[in-house]
């Protein structure tokens, strides 16, 4: 089957802090070199995307290289770290924005849904909305008209539908969006993180309909998430992307294994990035260790586990409270926990958490935790997935606990009697 998407050597450099190049002298720069047939220097300078390295040039890559195919009817799952380049490319095959180099080969329409509120105007109401994207992807008034009640249908918004979109929740705006994007019969569908938004009901359902696009309809269907289990169950391609680079092409299970494996090269990570210094707070550290150990060993089921977080809360004022949550390499959460549970605080200024895991508690696996900061126990201010990483090893024989990995994430040692 011929491929309905050819990505050739695309490239997308950023000038940090500036719109364009920024300057009357670098555009003239650019201009005549191009005038000469020559390449623009700016091309060759730039720093690779990494956050965690400071950076010497005024220009980044956001992407570097990339090179793929895509077949019709074929859902491809692209998957990274946040900053790895994901929506970039994305918007690049919407033609939101434009490559610095490179050339992209697309055979048909392509219905993108990269962020809430992308192609909705906010004064517009829902129904004007959904003939406006309709006209967009190039389709009739009559065509659209067809397959508005299955939108509204689908999106749940029936008694909302001729009220402005700018009074829509972000979980209605992405349940009416994503039932414009995927009922508009467009050859190509672009579907970013916004899934995250809606509620499970909603998750589940335009999974399914997903899954209906490409299997039942031979649509193509791009797909950028951090739920692993669902990239591997709707994905049959997998792209991992690294600082802006191609790490891994092939199939979607293979991808996810690459990924987190990569993002578990060390087994006690530590956060140094000043990406992670805003106004309200600095996060100087976070790292497993086993206890009473600093240096890097290898974690097996019989450690107990130190979690140390270091922060600089700034601002005065706001009650602020960290949740962890735990997430096995499925991308499944296996619990989540909070320093409030144990009743200690964050101060303002500098803090150093520290929480134990007992020994044995751990199936053996790789696990990847998200950071949470909470301002007055109602709004998340911070977010960062897969912020660190660890692996959980075999270890020895020990008494009251079992060898090997057992179903399930925890496990749990109870206190068994015999009382017969």
């Amino acid at each position: 089957m011929s491929a309905i998407i050819k990505v050739s050597n695309i490239s997308k450099q950023y000038r940090l802090g500036q719109v364009g190049t920024g300057t009357i002298s670098h555009d003239l720069n650019r201009w005549w070199y191009r005038v000469r047939g020559k390449e623009d220097p700016y091309l060759r300078i730039g720093d690779e995307n990494d956050r965690s390295k400071k950076g010497e040039s005024e220009y980044a890559w956001a992407l570097r290289n990339i090179n793929f195919e895509v077949k019709q009817g074929e859902v491809l799952g692209i998957i990274g770290r946040n900053g790895a380049g994901k929506s970039t490319l994305l918007k690049i095959l919407s033609r939101t924005t434009a490559p610095t180099t490179g050339q992209i080969k697309i055979k048909g329409r392509v219905a993108s849904l990269l962020e809430v509120g992308t192609g909705f105007h906010p004064e517009l109401t829902g129904r004007e909305n959904v003939f406006l994207n309709g006209a967009i992807l190039g389709m009739g008034r009559a065509e659209i008209k067809n397959k508005f009640e299955e939108i509204v249908d689908f999106s749940g918004v029936a008694k909302y539908i001729d009220t402005p979109v700018k009074r829509y929740s972000s979980g209605m705006y992405v349940r009416l969006a994503f039932g414009v994007a995927a009922y508009l019969e467009s050859e190509i569908l672009i579907v970013d993180e916004v899934l995250a938004v809606g509620d499970v009901e909603f998750q589940k359902k335009a999974l399914g309909k997903m899954k209906d696009i490409s299997s039942g309809e031979g649509r193509t269907v791009l797909f950028v998430s951090h739920n692993m289990a669902a990239v591997k169950s709707l994905c049959e391609g997998g792209i991992v992307l690294e600082n802006g680079k191609v790490k891994y092409i092939g199939n979607s299970t293979d991808a996810v294994t690459m990924y987190l494996k990569g993002s578990s090269e060390s087994q006690n990570c530590k956060i140094f990035d000043a990406h992670y210094d805003t106004n309200d707070f600095k996060l100087i550290e976070i790292s497993f260790n086993p206890r009473g150990q600093t240096s890097d060993i290898a974690l097996d089921e019989f450690h107990e586990i130190d979690i140390n977080i270091k922060i600089d809360i700034k601002k005065n004022g706001s009650r602020r409270q960290i949740t962890l949550v735990l997430n096995s390499e499925e991308g499944e959460p296996v619990f989540a926990f909070t320093h409030l549970s144990s009743g200690v605080l964050l101060k303002d200024g500098f803090n150093h958490l520290v929480c134990m895991f007992p020994k044995g508690f751990l199936n053996i696996g790789s696990y990847y935790l998200t950071f949470y900061l909470i301002e007055d126990s109602r709004e998340a201010i911070f977010v960062e997935k897969d912020i660190i990483s660890f692996d959980i090893h075999e270890g020895g024989r020990a008494l009251g606990t079992w060898l090997g990995k057992e179903p399930g994430y925890i496990k749990p040692i109870f206190n068994w009697q015999n009382i017969s």
